[in-house]
């Protein structure tokens, strides 16, 4: 059995390294190198044939004589990834450290999400759309609407999203306000180092009247693998007030874990649907097999399911894949009850699973696209367009924010008239509650890395 091996794995190094002879690998001494070489190469030949099996586009992987092995595991990754495998500059498939630490930042950074925003004159500043509690934007009192036109007197560009998302040190920050076409200067802001920071994923929920209506406002941005506790307690809360109407809002939401929307899901949706299908993951051809998760008694915080009449879902073009899944896997049970508000998603609908193996790939976490995501009715063309708005309306970035979850915040106003009266608001009051999107922006959440499916057994 060990020769057998050691021969098999003799003739895959001769094929992989293509253009080497078999000459290179015996040293001038006549002993066989083999083996040194074949270390240097045993993850990303790992990588390659799990793929081989696994990947849902394996018929897209070049042909293994044509590739470099010895390229570290992630630049490797990107030589063999399908073209379906991506879109709008990210790549699903991806390798994470086995020492992410999930319920925090996986690098030091200000706690603080943003978005690129250009004034007329072509300056570029950067509109912050939340802060992360106990961080060091929080502990400066940056808050939602804040607008940064200048990091240690250099003024922002388009590129500077790594202010936001890995920045180096301690930056002096100069803040602004748009005057019409350009930026006015207001104060500077003494950024302290960035460290690692706790994300709070549950950023906001809380429990309204509007129209004589009890109305439960959640915002989530993340559908981690940590959540349960809280989530349970929420729906808890909300299962006890007799509410109406929900408004979930994903408009930041890049996704997560399949089983926390599975979870979500389940709390939000109505009882004819508990027991029956809630998700379908496609393999590809060689698995040949579609694994099906339904709606989950035991996942229901309170026991059974909340009564109330609609869900509001807040979207836009950074809401995608776990966030995608909710609102696509309800609609078959909840027809004329879920209400999408505001623009289309991201149209991510594929999952990665977590492969690893500890001999050939030590401290390697490799998330592999490995199905195709569909509903109960077997829907799940959201690819090209994602998926499109009841009422659309664009965040103003270039406008004032408004705290998230009131009248202030512009994308609430039509979700507040319609609970109210039962009508969104005509095309003349639409336009005077938000102008068009500012044309140049881009948010930090990474899409790419979301969904991930625990393992499958």
């Amino acid at each position: 059995m060990y020769k057998h091996t050691e021969n098999k794995m003799k003739k895959n190094i001769l094929g992989i390294l293509g253009g080497l002879t078999t000459a290179a690998l015996i040293s001038s001494c006549g002993v066989d190198r083999s083996g040194e070489y074949y270390a240097l190469i045993n993850t990303q030949t790992w990588m390659y044939e799990t793929m081989e099996r696994e990947y849902l586009y394996y018929q897209d992987l070049p042909d293994r004589n044509s590739l470099n092995f010895f390229k570290s595991p992630s630049e490797f990754l990107t030589t063999v990834v399908s073209s379906q495998d991506k879109k709008s500059g990210t790549t699903f498939s991806h390798i994470d450290s086995v020492y992410v630490t999930r319920s925090a930042s996986t690098t030091p950074t200000f706690g603080f999400e943003g978005t690129i925003v250009r004034a007329e004159n072509g300056s570029y500043g950067i509109r912050v759309l939340y802060t992360q509690e106990n961080s060091p934007a929080d502990e400066v009192g940056l808050k939602r609407g804040d607008l940064i036109i200048a990091a240690n007197n250099k003024k922002i560009n388009s590129s500077d999203l790594f202010y936001i998302t890995s920045p180096k040190e301690a930056y002096l920050f100069t803040m602004g306000k748009l005057n019409g076409t350009g930026f006015d200067t207001l104060q500077t802001v003494q950024m302290p180092a960035p460290r690692i920071v706790e994300n709070n994923n549950l950023y906001k929920s809380e429990i309204t009247e509007r129209g004589g209506k009890k109305v439960a406002y959640i915002m989530y941005n993340e559908f981690g693998n940590n959540d349960t506790e809280k989530l349970n307690q929420l729906f808890k809360n909300i299962a006890g007030q007799n509410i109406n109407d929900i408004i979930l809002d994903l408009r930041y939401n890049p996704g997560g874990y399949v089983t926390t929307a599975q979870m979500i899901s389940t709390n939000l949706a109505p009882q004819e649907a508990l027991g029956n299908t809630f998700l379908k993951m496609t393999h590809n051809d060689i698995i040949n097999k579609t694994d099906i998760l339904n709606f989950e008694q035991s996942m229901l915080a309170n026991g059974s399911p909340i009564n109330y009449e609609n869900l509001y879902v807040i979207t836009s073009g950074s809401t995608a894949s776990a966030s995608e899944i909710v609102i696509n896997c309800l609609k078959p049970y909840m027809s004329g009850r879920l209400i999408q508000v505001g623009t289309a998603t991201f149209g991510k609908n594929v999952a990665q699973q977590l492969y690893t193996d500890e001999v050939k790939a030590p401290m390697l976490e490799f998330w592999l696209t490995n199905s195709l995501l569909s509903n109960a009715e077997d829907f799940s063309d959201y690819y090209t367009s994602g998926l499109k708005p009841d009422f659309e309306i664009s965040e103003n970035f270039s406008g004032e924010l408004g705290e998230l979850g009131t009248e202030q915040d512009s994308i609430m106003i039509p979700i507040f008239k319609h609970i109210e009266t039962g009508s969104f608001p005509n095309a003349d009051e639409s336009e005077t509650i938000s102008r068009s999107i500012v044309d140049k922006y881009r948010l930090n959440n990474s899409i790419d890395l979301k969904p991930k499916s625990a393992i499958i057994e």
